[in-house]
């Protein structure tokens, strides 16, 4: 027969050791519980720091643009209030070369010099001419319809007539060219 003694001391080591088992569990998954909270947070904040990089970069990307834009067409106002000191040049010019031999060399040739120099200036700041030839085909990209008329022998859509030469600053559109186009059909 076992000794009730010594039962009730083999019960209360057990009693100890599996409270003693019991905290040890609860001390292991307290810190599970804190490793995967840590993990989480390390996740949460890798996460907020792509993003926060991500940003840093378009904000970057969208700076270097915007000051891109800025140099090349930071004078497009000017370039457009522009246009019209070329249009009454070059009206001069055409004038000058109707065959009146009453107009002063000299004037027709400052008119000249003037209308390449600004030209030459054109050149230096990125605008081109849009100069479309009657006979073209009609764009609205680059042209503007002034009118439109039946002309016999042409196709529907053809320029007919060019009022104004347009213009571009690099690749923007200053002034569509004014055209006139038929409307004969084809």
């Amino acid at each position: 027969m076992s000794d009730p003694k010594n039962e009730d001391f083999l019960d209360d080591i057990a009693a100890a050791e599996a409270e003693e088992l019991a905290e040890d569990m609860a001390e292991i998954d307290d810190a599970v519980l804190d490793n995967e909270a840590l993990r989480a947070e390390r996740d949460e904040m890798k996460d907020r720091w792509m993003r926060a990089l991500a940003d840093a970069e378009n904000a970057r990307k969208r700076a270097t643009k915007e000051r891109r834009d800025a140099e090349q067409y930071g004078g497009a106002k000017l370039a457009r209030d522009m246009l019209p000191v070329y249009d009454n040049l070059k009206r001069a010019v055409e004038a000058s070369q109707g065959g009146e031999e009453t107009a002063s060399a000299a004037l027709i040739e400052g008119v000249e010099l003037t209308m390449r120099e600004l030209l030459n200036i054109f050149s230096k700041h990125g605008i081109q001419i849009i100069a479309p030839e009657v006979g073209d085909k009609f764009d609205p990209q680059l042209h503007q319809a002034m009118f439109e008329a039946p002309v016999p022998g042409t196709t529907s859509g053809e320029i007919i007539q060019v009022s104004a030469e347009g213009f571009m600053l690099h690749d923007r559109l200053l002034r569509a060219a004014q055209v006139g186009v038929s409307s004969n059909p084809g």
